[in-house]
């Protein structure tokens, strides 16, 4: 595969379905016991269709960062149920939450901290791969496919995170997530802590790759109008309750909620602006 504009993408790694890939609902999340348990997430209803991004945004203590943990299965809710790909992973044995992991990827909000720099980027994926037994020289050429689809030097793969810029790292965070096939990707604040600039080019490769992959993502965020360049629907969580949700264009045009409104206005140039 060549760097070109238009990229031929790992082979396998496009999918296309009209069933959902998640279904959320009545989900609770509370930390803590008795009197002194803290709700974060309440009764929250979320669907993800195959192939399509919903932008989850919301301020800081939200709860976005929660349900995201609460996906992944780092954080077990005290009602409701989660789906993916029509399996309840309440159902789950040891074994098959393992599997489930693979199939459920998060590309992390900071790339500075989110790779190991003692050890090489080839090292990284390789690891990501097969876990037991990672060999970035058994893994090379696949290594250096994904290394290539998110525009990335193919020498990469034989140098260390410190070499390269945040942008750069992100890049390679997002490859890292990628390059098990994940069914369903969770993408949390991934431009956060990036340069304006660099966000552009983050959400552009997030953008093209979604359409030639047919990613199934939740694309979480603070700020709606990253969430508008990359998202069919939008999802807005106001203190762990979903306060407005819809398609983007229809939420960003004619928000219903006073909160929703609110993250509007906070935006540089709004209603009009864009990241492109």
């Amino acid at each position: 595969m060549t760097a070109s504009t238009t990229a031929t993408v790992p082979e396998g790694a496009t999918r296309a379905s009209s069933e959902s890939m998640l279904e959320v609902r009545g989900l609770d999340v509370a930390f803590g016991s008795g009197g002194r348990a803290v709700r974060v997430l309440n009764g929250v209803d979320l669907t993800i269709g195959t192939g399509r991004t919903v932008g989850l945004v919301g301020e800081s203590g939200s709860g976005k960062s929660t349900l995201a943990k609460a996906l992944v299965g780092t954080v077990r809710p005290s009602a409701g149920s989660i789906r993916i790909a029509g399996v309840d992973t309440a159902t789950l044995s040891r074994r098959d939450r393992a599997a489930m992991r693979r199939r459920v990827q998060m590309i992390p909000q900071d790339p500075y901290s989110s790779l190991d720099p003692r050890r090489t980027v080839g090292q990284a994926l390789a690891e990501a791969i097969d876990p037991r037994r990672p060999d970035a020289k058994r893994h090379r050429e696949q290594i250096i496919e994904w290394l290539r689809t998110v525009r990335m030097p193919d020498d990469a793969i034989d140098r260390f995170p410190h070499e390269f810029s945040g942008g750069q790292r992100q890049r390679v965070a997002i490859a890292r997530g990628l390059v098990v096939n994940p069914e369903f990707v969770i993408a949390d604040e991934i431009t956060s802590a990036l340069d304006v600039s660099v966000q552009a080019e983050i959400l552009n490769l997030v953008a093209r790759l979604r359409r030639e992959l047919g990613l199934s993502m939740l694309f979480i965020s603070h700020n709606l109008a990253v969430v508008r360049h990359v998202s069919d629907d939008v999802v807005v969580l106001y203190r762990g309750d979903v306060v407005e949700q819809g398609p983007t264009e229809q939420v960003y045009s004619d928000p219903q909620h006073p909160y929703t409104r609110a993250l509007l206005d906070s935006v540089p140039g709004a209603p009009g602006f864009s990241i492109d």
